[in-house]
């Protein structure tokens, strides 16, 4: 077994539709490899999201308990559907981007998805995936989400659709 070959694939989980995609495109790239893939999910406690009162129930649920088993479903939710191809679950209390860096290291590619928010979403709130392509230490494939397949009655529902006027504002 060549060092490439021990080196896993790594790619970045968080069930989103981009996230499942990279996963897809993950696993098909390490069977051409014959390497294993390393699927790592981050989860986070956000505090300052809990301001002000809150009912006990939420307060269960917002737990760093529930929140790591919530994130441990979806990482697995995620890789059950995969066969043919060893896949480790790494599961990593902290920020997505030093978790997905950190991996890399050890990697021989890294594949993360891309929501594709656009500059400004991604000025306020940062993009794990450019993290990635600025931060890594191998090569970083980032993938889109699928775009959704519009039916025939959608595509002419939309065309033949009329749009309202625009105005400058009301009209006094």
């Amino acid at each position: 077994m060549s060092e490439n070959e021990s080196r896993p694939v790594v790619v970045g989980v968080d069930g989103s539709p981009a996230s499942r995609e990279a996963l897809r495109w993950a696993v098909n790239e390490a069977r051409l490899r014959g390497c294993r893939v390393e699927a790592v999910s981050a989860w986070h406690m956000d505090y300052g999201m809990a301001i002000g009162s809150m009912s006990a129930e939420i307060a269960l649920q917002l737990s760093p308990e529930n929140r790591r088993a919530a994130q441990q479903a979806v990482l697995d939710g995620a890789v059950e559907e995969f066969t043919g191809v060893e896949i480790s679950r790494v599961l990593v209390e902290g920020d997505p981007r030093t978790a997905l860096t950190t991996a890399s290291q050890d990697a021989q590619l890294l594949v993360v998805g891309s929501r594709g928010h656009g500059p400004i979403v991604e000025a306020i709130i940062g993009s794990v995936s450019s993290y990635c392509v600025h931060h890594a230490t191998c090569p970083v494939v980032v993938v889109r989400a699928p775009k959704p397949v519009e039916t025939e009655t959608a595509r002419d529902e939309r065309i033949t659709r009329i749009p309202a006027p625009l105005t400058p504002g009301p009209l006094l």
